[in-house]
């Protein structure tokens, strides 16, 4: 085996993975040799021997292991520990909760103890460099859930690392007295409405929320709310975001903004001719002008936070004190994402071709450099404004949370959390260590994409992850968590194995690597149970056998796609096989809409967009599914729900509201414990959210809806479909 091969597998490349066509895809050695770079190994003959010999030392020579995950539901706790030979008899410890993470100051605030070494059993024992190395296992007492540092010493050695004490199980929804729930999903941004400026905003969501609860629904299901880029509101997909632990200020309702009111100078530029012009020309645009938008939002919040800090202590003392309170809670996290956002506006202004931090003068692209310590203190009012959005947002959407609760809806918000992050953003910029720049998380060639997917997200390195105590992990899961009665993780498979495309290569010659799944479900459980929120893994696309099952054994809810829930002869699934432990669902963002399906429409968009690897797949792509058609009204004739007279027109195809109800009929027949309905779906509406694999060359990301949110609740297939669920999955 040559030492790339070697290396690539110590690291946890695979030598190669099953395809979703069957086929047996072998890695390239080009691809591991450019990744392993990218890691920052360096790959001479010397290098690669000298870092394959510490990875396979490292569980000897390193006394700790880099985290420790405490499993509560096993009687006996112990660690690892390697020690060399020593004279020395006392083993000192000391367990502290880690007061950096904010569930732990009610714990006890320190355990210690000592034990004689030559009492320790050793498990295991080797010679390196003509040093004696033994293995212990060193007992440790019960400890409630949380997170720990555990430090040990000797009176010649020290070391220590990060214990998390976690349940095996993520929190229950079968603890609610609802077994069948359903709700709808909605892109935030592309809701209409009287109030709104020309996108969907945290009123609009209010609003979506607190009649939906009179409807019955239980959940509001929306795209990821993560930020993006104030310069450049263009890059608008919600999966490519620039951090995963904020938010996206552009939901802002800027008029319920607590100083709007009192402020006139923001009131009289809102109310005047030219910015109402303005207004009506954002609502009026067949897509979402992000641009406009954002340049209208931001005229104002310009205003309001000039208004608010000048007037904090004589006008505004509540406010203050509670926007102290939010910065003091995110600390340094909301400092560095706020100080990114005034750099990237510093540079932009001073150049056009600035697109992230990668653009920036080298001095500033080092977060802890003097230089921008420089600017924080220069641009201290600057970074307090972007603090300042962030806590405008938080507010508002906790305003949402606080809705679905007072207004008993049984899940409430169900967020989504994207799979990465886009590489010129600030989380990148502030832990460079973490990810691996150059590279890039995709997936490889399946049904909705034979050319492979290349997301253009910088994919984090699963050993520096593990040396971090999996707190970027946990502070993600935790950012989405607060507002959320569920959470959707976007591509869970990537935290079992992710597949990277190396810089300069193909999507379809990526390389999957392992990551700690184990661990990781351990920490979702723990984030999961502390915050009362339900954990929905998206396991769709090339996911090996059994996958589904793994994580349902941890308490996570499967996701059922009903297009995709077919067997080999094509036939539908009949939705009773679906596991109780589930969402099911006509489709996603990333598939057709039912009425797209129907009638094609996707079809065209793959031959228009040459996403097919050759005319023959297309043609069978088009020639199949005027059988696919056939088979989903015999499932829905076999179920009993679709009257047959009524059935749509199959050739040419047509769609019609009797098959728009009939298919969530179909589905609330399912076991699964929640039903999504897509507003896209509800409405009928053809076009797809987003095409995988493309960019501008489909709108993605950009379509409103046909109507506003005030006569949503008036269109004909959506009271049908209420109606449907409330008789089939009644509250």
């Amino acid at each position: 085996m040559n030492l790339i091969k070697q290396l690539a597998e110590l690291v946890g490349f695979h030598s190669s993975y099953r395809g979703a066509f069957g086929d047996k895809v072998i890695a390239k050695d080009q691809a591991r040799r450019v990744l392993l770079a990218a890691m920052g190994f360096d790959l001479d003959d010397e290098s690669l021997t000298q870092a394959i010999t510490l990875l396979n030392q490292k569980q000897w020579l390193n006394i700790l292991p880099a985290v420790h995950i405490i499993k509560l539901e096993e009687q006996q706790q112990d660690i690892k520990i390697s020690l060399p030979r020593t004279e020395s008899l006392l083993l000192h410890w000391k367990i502290t909760p880690d007061l950096e993470n904010k569930y732990e100051d009610g714990l006890d605030n320190e355990i210690s103890g000592s034990v004689e070494i030559n009492s320790l059993q050793p498990i295991d024992e080797i010679d390196i460099d003509q040093t004696h190395y033994y293995q212990y296992l060193l007992p440790l007492p019960v400890l409630e859930q949380g997170y720990y540092q555990l430090n040990i010493s000797t009176d010649k050695i020290q070391a220590n690392c990060p214990l998390i004490s976690t349940p095996k199980m993520c929190y229950s929804p079968q603890k609610s007295s609802v077994n069948k729930m359903w709700g709808f999903t909605a892109q935030l941004y592309s809701l209409r409405s009287n109030s709104n400026w020309g996108m969907g905003d945290f009123t609009d969501l209010y609003n979506l929320v607190e009649t939906s609860v009179t409807q019955q629904a239980s959940t509001i299901g929306l795209n990821p709310l993560h930020p993006l880029y104030q310069q450049n509101p263009a890059h608008r997909s919600p999966y490519s975001p620039s951090s995963r632990c904020f938010l996206n200020i552009l939901y802002i309702d800027i008029t319920k903004i607590a100083n709007f009111e009192s402020c006139e100078l923001a009131k009289n530029t809102v109310h005047s001719e030219i910015f109402q012009q303005s207004i009506v020309a954002a609502k009026a645009s067949e897509l979402v002008d992000y641009p406009a938008v954002a340049k209208l939002k931001y005229e104002i919040t310009e205003i309001l936070f000039k208004d608010f800090d000048e007037n904090r202590k004589n006008l505004y003392p509540l406010m203050s004190a509670e926007f102290n309170d939010f910065k003091q809670k995110h600390g340094n996290d909301l400092h560095i994402f706020a100080t990114f956002d005034a750099l990237n506006e510093h540079f932009n202004l001073a150049s056009d071709n600035v697109y992230g931090w990668s653009d920036w003068p080298i001095k500033f692209q080092d977060p802890n450099s003097a230089d921008v310590s420089q600017f924080q203190l220069s641009h201290a009012t600057r970074i307090d404004y972007f603090c300042f959005l962030q806590w405008i947002a938080h507010t508002q959407l906790k305003s949402v949370t606080q809705c679905a609760k007072d207004k008993g809806m049984a899940i409430g918000l169900y967020l989504d959390l994207a799979v990465g992050c886009d590489g010129s953003g600030v989380d990148v910029w502030s832990d460079k260590a973490l990810y691996v720049a150059g590279a890039s998380i995709g997936a490889p060639p399946d049904g909705m994409n034979p050319l492979g997917q290349n997301w253009g997200l910088t994919p984090i390195n699963p050993i520096v992850l593990k040396k971090q105590g999996y707190q970027p992990l946990v502070k993600a899961l935790r950012s989405s968590m607060q507002y959320a009665g569920a959470l959707r993780i976007d591509h869970i498979l990537g935290l079992m194995r992710q597949y990277w495309v190396a810089p300069g290569m193909e999507a379809d010659e990526g390389v999957y690597i392992s990551f700690p799944f184990d661990d990781i479900l351990r920490i979702i459980a723990l984030e999961s149970s502390r915050n009362n929120c339900i954990v929905i893994g998206e396991d769709l696309g090339n996911v090996p056998e059994g996958f589904s099952e793994t994580i349902q054994n941890s308490g996570l809810l499967s996701f059922k796609v009903m297009f995709f829930e077919r067997w080999e002869s094509g036939l539908f699934k009949r939705p009773e096989n679906f596991p109780v432990q589930s969402i099911s669902t006509i489709a996603t963002h990333d598939t057709a809409t039912l009425s797209g399906w129907w009638q094609g429409r996707d079809l065209v968009w793959r031959e228009q967009l040459n996403l097919y690897p050759n005319e023959e797949a297309g043609h069978a792509d088009r020639s199949s599914r005027a059988g696919e058609r056939q088979n989903l009204i015999a499932a829905l004739e076999d179920l009993k729900v679709i009257d047959i007279s009524k059935a749509p027109q199959q050739e040419p195809a047509l769609m019609n509201t009797e098959l728009s109800v009939a298919v969530q009929k179909y589905l609330a027949t399912s076991s699964s414990h929640i039903q999504l309905i897509p507003l896209e779906d509800a409405l009928e509406i053809p076009e797809q959210v987003n095409i995988p694999g493309t960019i501008d060359q489909h709108p993605n990301w950009l379509q409103k809806l046909p109507i506003m949110l005030e006569d949503f609740w008036q269109v004909n297939s959506v009271q049908e479909i209420v109606q449907a669920m409330k008789e089939a999955r009644p509250n």
